[in-house]
């Protein structure tokens, strides 16, 4: 099996955003890895490896749209495990989903891979529709939010449980599939992949890269392709108009009784 696992860079959640006229400046916002697609591609790799030995039963790709100067933490998923790298040479900022969709699909179809796996969404701007769309465009089943995988090798299929309100949800799709992950995929035993002891249990969160995998890495094969090279070019149907700042919050209050602080609250906030 070919797993095609998508990976981005996105501005650093913890560090504080500076507004211009119009816009966020991300000029001098240091860029990490978006979180979801680091369970992403745990997942892929707990999938391929067969736990206590050196066997593989799947090839993991990662693939981002980003600059190919800019490709850092491509580096990083290597680390991680990862067999290669496929790199869509663009300004991501620049495209809008369909365009990025569309380019994914490519890949998918160029690679001839059976699995796609997406977080389930990208935090900067938690949007969580890129999966959804590539499923489209290639017609395939897809699975979303998973939190647990069952590889059925023999059936050449998925059993995927999501959380909902009311309990599990649980789908079995065929391959070639598409499906997004949640947190909880990261589990200990939220992946069975049919050659690893069921009971297995793996530290919870994604792994970190060892030495000898950052070595590795460096000389791990990482494609380039422009999007012309696959027969695209960006449709400009989604533009961001513009960015402003939350309105500043109102003083707090200060009230000298209880009695005052309910008929504040039932009265004025409307709360009660």
């Amino acid at each position: 099996m070919k797993i095609l696992v998508t990976v981005k860079r996105i501005p650093d959640p913890d560090e504080a955003l500076k507004f211009t006229d119009g816009g966020l400046d991300y000029s001098s916002h240091k860029r990490v890895p978006n979180a979801f697609d680091e369970y992403a591609v745990e997942t892929a790799l707990r999938l391929a490896e067969k736990v206590g030995t050196k066997e593989r039963q799947a090839e993991v790709v990662v693939l981002s749209i980003c600059p190919a100067g800019q490709r850092q933490h491509v580096t990083q998923f290597l680390a991680m495990g990862a067999d290669r790298g496929a790199v869509v040479d663009v300004d991501e900022d620049t495209l809008d989903t369909i365009t990025v969709s569309k380019a994914i699909a490519a890949i998918f179809k160029k690679e001839g891979a059976d699995l796609l796996i997406a977080g389930k969404l990208s935090q900067d701007n938690e949007g969580n529709q890129i999966a959804q769309r590539v499923a489209g465009l290639l017609g395939a089943p897809q699975a979303c939010f998973a939190s647990h995988i069952a590889w059925d090798k023999a059936g050449n299929s998925l059993t995927v449980q999501r959380d909902v309100d009311d309990g599990v949800e649980t789908k079995k799709i065929p391959l070639p599939a598409v499906v997004s992950v949640d947190l909880r995929i990261v589990l200990p035993k939220s992946v069975q992949n049919g050659v690893t002891p069921a009971d297995h249990a793996y530290q919870e969160g994604p792994r970190l890269a060892s030495l000898r995998g950052i070595t590795m890495a460096k000389r791990k094969k990482v494609a380039t392709y422009s999007l012309a090279d696959l027969g695209l070019s960006s449709s400009g149907t989604e533009q961001e108009v513009g960015v402003t700042a939350p309105p500043a919050r109102a003083a707090g209050q200060i009230v000298g009784s209880v009695d005052e602080l309910v008929e504040k609250l039932t009265k004025e906030a409307k709360v009660l």
